[in-house]
């Protein structure tokens, strides 16, 4: 059985030259932009923002609303559940084909102003260990309810999409552990729904009925 090593990350914002005024171009942009500015318009509120509940809504539906004024567009972009996704590609798919259907329509698009535009940016991930590491679910427990949301942050979400894992560490690991049932339970959390607080309360929660099992 493989030990959990917990580990924790850096975030370094980059930004690409690259910007839009208007739906086309948005379009363009999440077309041609990497993986890692994908992700980081759709989970920047996310982590920055980890003690909101519900989460606020992705950098570009906040911009369709906020600065073009275009609040169908708005919520067509909002309204998209990231978490039936296991990859980036499948989530840049999704954005791609409302705003298809936007430029499309033959409504005249709305420009932002100047000064408005849409900035397309990524982030650059460092991966950093923590020196923390568990054997068993009871040691889980314990360092897992003193760990940083960084760190919860990094292996609920970047390891299932990031780093393509198709699952998260924690569920990962309670499977090899022998413990299906608490692997189940922690995938099928919906993490955008709870603070990054919420989610380490719900897995202590979780994890405490198969400890003593």
């Amino acid at each position: 059985m493989t030990d959990f090593q917990f580990k924790t990350k850096l975030d370094q914002t980059i930004l690409l030259g690259r910007k839009a005024k208007d739906a086309a171009e948005l379009l363009d942009g999440l077309i041609n932009t990497p993986d890692s500015s994908i992700y980081y318009h759709t989970h920047r509120f996310l982590q920055q923002h980890h003690y909101l509940s519900p989460e606020p809504p992705n950098d570009y539906a906040y911009w369709a609303t906020e600065v073009l004024n275009d609040a169908h567009l708005g919520e067509q972009l909002w309204s998209i559940d990231i978490i039936q996704f296991s990859t980036i590609g499948e989530i840049r798919n999704a954005f791609v084909e409302v705003l298809k259907h936007r430029v499309a329509d033959g409504h005249k698009l709305r420009e932002a102003p100047p000064g408005g535009e849409f900035h397309f940016m990524a982030s650059r991930t460092f991966v950093l260990t923590t020196g923390q590491t568990a054997h068993t679910l009871s040691e889980f427990r314990t360092i897992f309810a003193g760990i940083s949301v960084s760190s919860i942050y990094y292996h609920m979400f970047d390891a299932k999409l990031r780093v393509q894992r198709g699952m998260n560490d924690f569920s990962r690991w309670f499977a090899e552990l022998g413990k299906p049932d608490l692997a189940e339970q922690v995938a099928r959390l919906d993490p955008y729904s709870y603070t990054l607080e919420g989610l380490r309360k719900r897995i202590l929660v979780l994890t405490e009925r198969y400890d003593k099992n």
